[in-house]
């Protein structure tokens, strides 16, 4: 099998949760695929509502040029607000796939109903929001939220990890549901699947075997019709950069 190489990008500008990310991904890679884990150096540290979205925009499309002068050949964003997914499209040759719509399309394929565990409850319109964008909001049971920031899945504690298997065990007993999706690129795990016996699906690595699976089926991003190269027009100020051209 030829050498793979996909970048996944956390949008915001952890260099812990970066990490963990990387670490997921790189859990679940076949053999020969190559992980990039990146992130910004400016922007947001977390991600927890529109406005560190817009910010954290800017930033995956600067990470997927990067990527795309490397030679990557697809690209994760690892967010489940997947701030920048159709800008980023736009900009890069390989695919681009967004950790919300990956575990999303994959709880429906094991799953009639999923229910979605996530951080703050104010990111929870966000999820409502991509669920009827991507059109899954008749196969989501419920929305729930552990009322805890995203940084606290870092702080070592454990306090956010037992607070996300507790609301899974909820979620199963109160929902109907018979998948659950994890609301954040930090909670990646495997081990909730294995001790609660439904599929319990990690965005980070849906989408990792996502893009592996475009890739491998030489499918990329279309370049006809709105998910086209940029206009080639002069950009100013911060956004000279992001120039595809």
């Amino acid at each position: 099998m030829s050498s793979v190489c996909i970048q996944v990008i956390n949008p915001n500008t952890s260099l812990a949760m970066t990490e963990t990310i990387g670490a997921a991904a790189r859990a679940v890679a076949a053999p020969g695929t190559e992980i990039l884990a990146v992130c910004p150096t400016a922007g947001v540290p977390s991600i927890e509502g529109h406005f560190d979205e817009a910010i954290a925009a800017v930033g995956v499309l600067e990470q997927v040029k990067l990527g795309r002068q490397q030679g990557v050949d697809g690209h994760v964003i690892a967010c489940f607000g997947d701030p920048g997914l159709l800008a980023a499209r736009e900009l890069a040759q390989g695919p681009v796939v967004g950790i919300a719509e990956a575990a999303m399309h994959m709880a429906t394929l094991v799953a009639t109903r999923f229910s979605v565990v996530t951080t703050l409850p104010r990111t929870l319109i966000i999820a409502r929001h991509l669920l009827h964008q991507y059109g899954f909001q008749d196969h989501c049971a419920a929305l729930h939220a552990i009322d805890l920031p995203v940084l606290a899945l870092e702080d070592g504690s454990g306090l956010a990890q037992e607070k996300v298997r507790v609301r899974c065990i909820q979620a199963l007993k109160e929902d109907g549901c018979g998948a659950i999706v994890l609301g954040c690129g930090g909670m990646a795990t495997q081990e909730l699947t294995r001790e609660l016996r439904v599929p319990v699906i990690d965005g980070v690595s849906a989408a990792v075997k996502m893009v592996e699976s475009l890739v491998a089926l030489g499918l990329s991003t279309s370049k006809h019709g709105d998910l086209a190269f940029p206009e080639n027009k002069a950009l100013s100020g911060q956004f000279q950069a992001l120039n595809p051209f």
